[in-house]
């Protein structure tokens, strides 16, 4: 029974006789609610009864979680962004540790979204240093300042990595210690891969399926629409198969892309929800997507794409201090440039009509990134446990230490 015990942190709390373990999770944008969802749910199964309390989306909302705020208060990316919110952030920072510090919680998971959850992080681990906490995503410290990592050991008791690289990076550059979970989406490729019939080939296909993916910071979003209507009107004028374009919108940038889209020539089908989306794009046979957690999600479900960004000028400036060669995840686990890539100045509508039309008809092009995502899933591969049960044994691990 010792064994047991000392092997299961869920059984170490209960049979201590504690109350149900209290967990404050701060994510700060739509990709980290998705997460934070998951560990939520694998929490309540390893423990039978948590409470929970934080930062989170509707899908956090949707586990029981009562958020402090809206995360569309936070939810920017990109110096412009950020200085432009810049008060509204600091304040939320600011409140987030004061509710983490009343609160008195067992642990704290801090989510993706580093410029604002690491400023929480700093903050409470000066305020209760006895407090274990653990980061749920790391951040590109393997891109670019990579002298992040050491300075992070001081606030982060444990790093959950998404990504199968991510350990030995954070050992090479002195992190904290850091566990490979798996992304949590290799739980969810079923949802993405087509039934029978979904995704009809290329040659038998009435219509080809397009989708349209701009983003879910508002920054973002406003960078790419105008490209995106210029480049979709282009497309659809030289192409000899009728085209249907699909644009998953996250809820809190729909308004904004809705009214945008209704001044383009060709207007795309807009879809809201994860069901929708995940629905598109088992129907998808290319796709525009903006750099980002979407291009795995393409990938696993095995659509061609063109990845695109576009950021401020001064943010551009940034490319200078990268140490990588690619954005796109799958380029990044697989080590090729399987997913070409449009950004920042290359990100035009010339360059796009050229670059997406091949991923439309049976060329290298599209047979190249075809056997790229055919090998993704083996180089992501963990153990039986799922990413979520993983992380979430990792979590009340430390909180039992």
């Amino acid at each position: 029974m010792t064994d047991r015990v000392a092997n299961n942190p869920a059984d170490g709390l209960q049979r201590a006789g504690r109350k149900p373990p209290h967990v404050f999770l701060v994510a700060g944008e739509v990709s980290g609610d998705h997460l934070g969802a998951g560990l939520m749910r694998a929490l309540r199964d390893e423990t039978g009864d948590v409470r929970f309390s934080g930062v989170g989306g509707a899908a956090m909302e949707g586990e029981g979680l009562q958020s402090l705020f809206s995360l569309s208060d936070i939810a920017v990316m990109g110096f412009v962004a950020v200085i432009a919110r810049l008060r509204t952030i600091v304040a939320r920072v600011h409140a987030t540790v004061d509710a983490v510090v009343a609160a008195r919680p067992d642990v704290l998971v801090v989510i993706d979204s580093p410029d604002f959850t690491h400023a929480v992080a700093k903050r409470v681990r000066k305020r209760m240093p006895d407090l274990p906490i653990v980061d749920y995503v790391s951040p590109s410290v393997w891109a670019w300042r990579p002298g992040r990592a050491r300075k992070m050991r001081a606030y982060v008791d444990h790093l959950l990595a998404l990504l199968p690289f991510e350990p030995e990076a954070h050992a090479r550059l002195g992190g904290p210690p850091c566990s490979y979970v798996g992304h949590p989406l290799i739980e969810r490729r079923d949802e993405l891969r087509p039934a029978p019939g979904e995704r009809p080939p290329l040659a038998q296909a009435e219509r080809l399926n397009v989708l349209v993916l701009p983003g879910s910071r508002r920054s973002e979003v406003t960078r790419l629409l105008p490209v995106l209507g210029e480049t979709l009107a282009r497309v659809a004028a030289a192409s000899t198969r009728p085209l249907r374009f699909v644009l998953p919108a996250v809820s809190h940038v729909a308004p904004l892309i809705r009214e945008a889209v209704a001044q383009w020539p060709v207007q795309p089908e807009i879809v809201e929800g994860e069901a929708a989306k995940f629905a598109a794009f088992r129907q998808a046979h290319a796709a525009l997507a903006a750099s980002g957690t979407v291009t795995l999600e393409l990938a696993l479900s095995g659509v061609p794409m063109v990845v695109i960004y576009k950021v401020s000028p001064l943010e551009a400036q940034v490319r200078h201090f990268l140490t990588i060669t690619t954005v796109t995840y799958a380029n990044l686990i697989l080590g090729e440039h399987a997913v070409p890539e449009r950004l920042q100045w290359d990100c035009t509508p010339e360059k796009l009509t050229q670059t997406l039309p091949p991923l439309l008809d049976e060329t290298p092009e599209r047979q190249r990134q075809i056997e790229a995502f055919s090998r993704l899933e083996a180089a992501m591969a963990i153990d039986a446990e799922s990413p979520s049960a993983k992380a979430a044994r990792i979590v009340l691990d430390q909180l039992r230490r």
